[in-house]
């Protein structure tokens, strides 16, 4: 089984590349006991998130099982998840409100 990517939760929508990966290569990544294979469409730097499924505009992203910020425009699946297109939620006083 080739393992390129770790999934570090099953709630998780983004895999973390345990290696430079090339735009178009086929990567294995494990999710839970599944293990999947998908198509990346852009260089992913070693240590870089990237989608594992499509994202949509304003949805939560998940790492670790919990949510790192927010979708600032679809994110394809296979395609680089950074700073290009999420929106950071920790350490923002404006969100609180919103909570509650």
């Amino acid at each position: 089984m080739k393992v390129d990517a770790i999934v570090i939760n099953e709630k998780d929508n983004v895999a973390v590349a345990l290696r430079d990966i090339q735009a178009g290569e086929t990567i294995g990544f494990a999710l839970g006991s599944d293990h999947r294979e998908m198509i990346v469409h852009e260089f992913i730097p070693y240590g870089h998130k990237f989608a594992v499924r499509d994202l949509k505009k304003g949805e939560d992203v998940l790492k670790y099982g919990q949510v790192i910020g927010r979708a600032t425009r679809i994110i394809p699946a296979g395609s680089h998840a950074h700073i290009q297109n999420i929106e950071s939620l920790r350490g923002r006083g404006d969100l609180k409100a919103e909570k509650g």
